[in-house]
C-alpha cells in the first residue's frame, strides 16, 4: 500500500472526505447590531433610546465625525424623564460621546416641547440640533413596557423624516 493511499484511509474512516463544509459563522444584520450596541448602553431598546440612536448617527454623517471621536460634543436638553432622557442613552451608542470623555451633557429642561438634542464638530465648530418629531412623540409616549422592545424595532426601520428633524 502506498503512503498516500494510508494516508487518505483515516479521513475516509472517519468521514473528512465527504463531509460538507461548515456554514460559515452568521453575520448579524445592521439592524441587529445596531439594537445590540443599544442594549449594551442602555440595557433595552425601546422606541426612544432607538429615536436616540438614529438621530446621533444622522448627525456623525452630517458633520462627517466618526463614531468614538473626542471631536464631537452632544448636549441633550430634556426634562428628568425617563422617556425623553432616553434619548441621550441612544445617541452616546450611536456616537461614542459619554460623560466620562466629557463630551456628553443632560442639560435639564422643564418642558417636554424644547427636548431637542446638540451635535457639535469641535474642530470647526459646525453643529446640528435634532428633536423627536410631533408624531414620533405622540405615538410613542406612555407605551407599557411590554411593548418597548417591539416599538424600538420599528423605530429602526422606520424613515429618518417620521422619527427626528433638525431643529432651525
Amino acid at each position: 500500500m502506498r503512503l498516500s493511499s494510508l494516508l487518505l484511509l483515516p479521513s475516509l474512516l472517519l468521514g473528512c472526505a465527504t463531509a460538507t463544509p461548515a456554514p460559515a459563522p452568521a453575520i448579524p444584520d445592521a439592524s441587529e447590531a445596531a439594537l445590540a450596541r443599544i442594549r449594551v448602553v442602555h440595557g433595552g431598546a425601546g422606541p426612544w433610546v432607538v429615536a436616540g440612536y438614529r438621530m446621533g448617527a444622522s448627525a456623525l454623517r452630517t458633520l462627517g465625525v466618526s463614531a468614538g471621536s473626542f471631536d464631537l460634543e452632544v448636549a441633550h436638553h430634556a426634562p428628568a424623564q425617563v422617556q425623553y432622557t432616553c434619548i441621550a442613552d441612544g445617541a452616546a451608542a450611536a456616537t461614542g460621546a459619554s460623560l466620562g470623555k466629557l463630551n456628553l451633557a443632560l442639560v435639564e429642561e422643564a418642558e417636554a416641547s424644547r427636548v431637542a438634542t446638540t451635535y457639535r464638530r469641535r474642530s470647526t465648530g459646525a453643529s446640528v440640533t435634532l428633536r423627536p418629531t410631533a408624531a414620533f412623540v405622540a405615538r410613542y409616549r406612555d407605551l407599557p413596557r411590554e411593548r418597548l422592545a417591539e416599538a424600538g424595532r420599528e423605530v429602526l426601520d422606520l424613515p429618518d423624516a417620521e422619527v427626528f428633524e433638525a431643529v432651525p
